[in-house]
């Protein structure tokens, strides 16, 4: 079976147990960058009536609000992707209304400009939704203890967070802001890659394809600044291959061609 095809198994027997009236199932699908999760979300919300996907990309803080976090917390904070850099209350916002059964938009977020779509592109969940799925890197992560932050993880942090504070906020910020954002969640699945190397080849594969779509214009990055941005997400990308597969309700280990690890 693929990776799609146990998914839906799994979101398709909890759906039967649902009754009249009872709020939507929250599947949360984490997967390191380019595993797939996206494009596995798009696939289950069109097979599945009533149904909706939230990014927790789509989340991201406005270009504005992060180059503030930049100027008065650390520099790092420019890039989008860790945790620090999500608009949570609209997060929570958006499920909370969604759990009522209302047809809430869903925000958007323009990676092509960095910044987030204005709200009338942003589409709108259906009425009387059952299923959301909430997709993203780190969707579901839990903080890392304050000991495995003293040392850099690799020479991103060692050259541009010597001292910590940018891992540390970034820390702080996940286990005090994302709980409430992430509890929701009834059915939590990971998807695995075999190792490190394996998301940034991924990574780089989704950018060779939006260079031949769209040029290497702006919001384009050649291999130097892609293997820097993801650089950034290496640490908790790490933390939750220790850490989430012994708690989700699924975990796929991933072979380097995305089909499921035999």
């Amino acid at each position: 079976m693929s990776p799609e095809a146990v998914i839906a198994a799994l979101v398709e027997d909890r759906l039967a147990r649902r009754r009249p009236g009872d709020a939507p199932l929250i599947l949360g699908l984490c997967g390191a960058q380019g595993s797939g999760k996206s494009t596995i979300a798009a696939r289950l919300a069109a097979r599945m009536e009533r149904s909706a996907v939230l990014s927790l990309d789509d989340l991201y803080l406005t270009r504005a609000e992060r180059q503030r976090l930049a100027r008065e917390v650390h520099p790092l904070f420019a890039t989008r992707g860790v945790p620090g850099t999500h608009d949570v209350a609209l997060g929570v916002a958006t499920i909370a209304a969604l759990a009522r059964g209302e047809a809430v938009p869903l925000p958007r977020f323009d990676k092509a400009i960095d910044d987030r779509a204005p709200p009338s592109v942003w589409p709108r969940a259906p009425d009387g939704c059952e299923l959301l799925i909430f997709e993203g890197w780190c969707v579901g992560a839990r903080p890392q203890d304050e000991a495995e932050l003293v040392s850099p993880l690799n020479t991103l942090e060692a050259a541009e967070d010597s001292q910590g504070i940018w891992r540390r906020h970034v820390n702080a910020a996940l286990a005090s802001d994302y709980p409430r954002l992430f509890a929701p969640i009834d059915t939590l699945v990971l998807m695995m890659p075999p190792q490190w190397s394996t998301v940034l080849r991924w990574r780089t594969e989704q950018e060779e394809g939006l260079r031949r779509m769209h040029g290497a214009g702006a919001g384009m990055m050649d291999d130097a600044q892609l293997a820097r941005f993801v650089s950034h997400y290496e640490r908790l990308t790490r933390h939750i291959w220790s850490e989430m597969p012994g708690r989700a309700d699924l975990c796929l280990k991933l072979a380097e061609d995305r089909t499921l690890a035999t």
